[in-house]
């Protein structure tokens, strides 16, 4: 099992209705959603071999030794290998284009995400509310907020549970690196499979964690920036709007790292138990639900496995190393 690593932010920016979308609080103009879904689309591959690495790290396969380094203090530590190295280790087998296993279903995932998004706020308009900061119009302001994101909360689950088939398709197309499987062969194939051996519900494994971390993100969000601005930002002072402006991105970073583990247990529950490799012992037992496999997670001291993907340091007994 892979060991647990120091969280780090997204490496690459998500596809826009993803986190740093929804942190940086993106205004959409009227007829671009044909720009955001090409944008979306060239988001996902550019960051698909990142994902890609990340899941392998997730399920817990470690085809490469760990080797022996220092820390800042100049400790010898045991580090896994990095992103770079493990996706090096992907090309030599699989060559360049094995970097984007699994990009097909992705991106339509994707854009399906984009285009549910848009229709939904087409649907349900938010009506505009004036700009309140000022700390006599806390209640006008808390209610504003409530409302914006009770409506990006709504706009946020639907676009998951529509895109969330493809995006099952996606992790299971990728993890057959690891068994070297064709189960999952093309995003047709990979349908009918699916409604044959799982049923309309097996495009579905995963949602609820997923969901759950969408919500609790958005609101952690919402809230912690409201107060922050409120409270803490100073109407007077000549740098207060700017400040504001980044206030939610920058909370929104800390928060992905808490509610990482409802998208860890996300992706391990889309390719459990489907009769890969990668869903089956040694990686991982068959889970009857997600919670059963948040709580072997929690044992094993592994929920924010694949967190970090730059330096990863494995546990090790000190009494393996000389002393210097």
């Amino acid at each position: 099992m892979a060991a647990v690593g120091t969280p780090l932010p997204p490496a690459a920016p998500a596809p826009p209705g993803g986190p740093a979308g929804r942190a940086a609080g993106e205004a959409r103009p009227e007829g671009s959603e044909g720009l955001f879904v090409a944008l979306g689309a060239g988001l996902a591959a550019a960051s698909h071999p990142l994902l890609y690495v990340k899941l392998l790290v997730q399920v817990g396969h470690e085809p490469l030794p760990p080797t022996i380094g220092r820390n800042v203090l100049g400790r010898k530590v045991l580090y896994l290998p990095g992103f770079f190295t493990y996706a090096r280790h992907i090309v030599e087998v699989d060559g360049k284009r094995g970097l984007f296993r699994g990009l097909t279903p992705r991106l339509i995932s994707s854009t399906l995400s984009t285009i549910t998004r848009g229709s939904v706020k087409k649907a349900f308009p938010l009506e505009d509310m004036e700009h309140v900061s000022n700390k006599d119009d806390v209640k006008t302001s808390l209610r504003k907020v409530v409302k914006e994101t009770s409506h990006e909360m709504m706009m946020q689950c639907m676009s998951r549970v529509v895109s969330h088939p493809l995006h099952v398709i996606s992790m299971r197309c990728m993890v057959q690196f690891i068994g070297r499987e064709v189960k999952y062969s093309g995003v047709f194939g990979a349908i009918g499979r699916i409604l044959k051996e799982e049923g309309i519900l097996g495009f579905f494994v995963g949602l609820v964690p997923h969901i759950l971390g969408d919500v609790i993100f958005l609101w952690c969000c919402s809230l912690l920036a409201h107060f922050i601005n409120t409270y803490a930002v100073d109407d007077n002072f000549s740098q207060a709007s700017v400040i504001r402006s980044y206030t939610k991105f920058v909370i929104g970073i800390a928060v992905s790292m808490l509610t990482y583990p409802f998208l860890l247990v996300g992706d391990l529950m889309a390719v459990n138990n489907c009769g890969l490799r990668a869903g089956l012992p040694p990686y991982a037992p068959a889970f009857t639900s997600w919670i059963h496999c948040w709580r072997y997670l929690s044992a094993q001291g592994q929920l924010f496995r694949g967190s970090s993907l730059l330096f990863r340091r494995a546990p090790i007994p000190a009494a393996c190393f000389p002393i210097d």
